[in-house]
């Protein structure tokens, strides 16, 4: 990581490299996201959402489903805090970078200080550089929340290690802040299995989410533990789910013998 910006690691791979093509290529997946079901749009904007994390070629409308939810006027959203699972480096507990922004091509993002102040106070969240390197799971959802808020936000940008739904959830406490400030999830679901058997078991993992059941195994999803601490936060305080996509990789690019699962959620407050 250089100083104080943690760079780019995965554009030109998981998503377009140039700032062009970047911002064309998100646009047209938020306008071609499918309608809410023929439902009338909430008047503001869901507290978290879960949004898939693969490249945009396979996940990427199914990412837009959940981000376009978030396109309420009505709210300004100042705040977005981002949990995604550890693909490359283990780690127990929730890290932060210690930077002060993170980069896409479509340029810097400000790492919020009193949110990443604030759950520096919880022994299960530590600094931890290493850990966001590599990591893919909350880079590939920028570039969505750069389009639709404008240069007007900041993040608190955390990976996920080995952490149960209540320390999750707690975190999440301490960030819930007001209307300006809302909870991206990043997780795909099922890996690897033929696409009749990958429906099933995601259909079955989505059934999960909207009871607020579980808590959910990594088998059905490798955001399992930031999914988990979301669950446990929604049951606290009776946010009711929404699910707005799910489809896997055969349905948008991939070869139908072995996909990868990915769901759109919602999570509202006050219904």
């Amino acid at each position: 990581m250089s100083g104080r910006v943690r760079p780019a690691a995965v554009a030109g791979t998981f998503y377009p490299g140039s700032p062009g093509a970047l911002r064309s290529t998100v646009e047209g997946l938020l306008a071609e996201a499918p309608p809410r079901n023929g439902a009338a749009k909430p008047p503001k904007a869901p507290k978290a959402i879960i949004a898939p994390h693969a490249g945009y070629l396979y996940s990427g409308p199914i990412a837009a489903s959940a981000f376009q939810a978030l396109a309420v006027p009505s709210r300004p959203i100042s705040r977005v805090v981002i949990l995604g699972p550890a693909h490359f480096v283990p780690i127990r507990g929730l890290a932060l970078p210690g930077s002060e922004y993170f980069e896409t091509p479509l340029g810097r993002v400000k790492v919020d200080p009193e949110g990443a102040g604030a759950v520096l106070r919880l022994p299960q969240v530590r600094v931890y550089p290493d850990a966001h390197v590599r990591e893919h799971s909350l880079e590939v959802e920028i570039p969505f929340l750069q389009v639709l808020l404008g240069e007007g936000f900041s993040v608190v940008p955390l990976v996920v290690g080995e952490a149960d739904g209540e320390e999750v959830a707690d975190v999440l406490e301490r960030l819930w802040f007001e209307d300006d400030t809302v909870f991206v999830i990043s997780s795909d679901l099922s890996h690897y299995l033929p696409y009749d058997e990958a429906r099933r078991m995601d259909r079955m993992t989505a059934d999960e989410i909207l009871n607020l059941s579980g808590p959910l195994h990594p088998r059905q999803a490798c955001g399992a533990m930031p999914i988990n601490g979301l669950l446990e936060a929604a049951r606290r305080r009776g946010l009711a789910p929404e699910l707005l996509d799910l489809r896997n990789s055969a349905d948008t690019a991939g070869d139908p013998g072995r996909v990868v699962g990915y769901g759109a959620f919602a999570f509202h407050e006050g219904s």
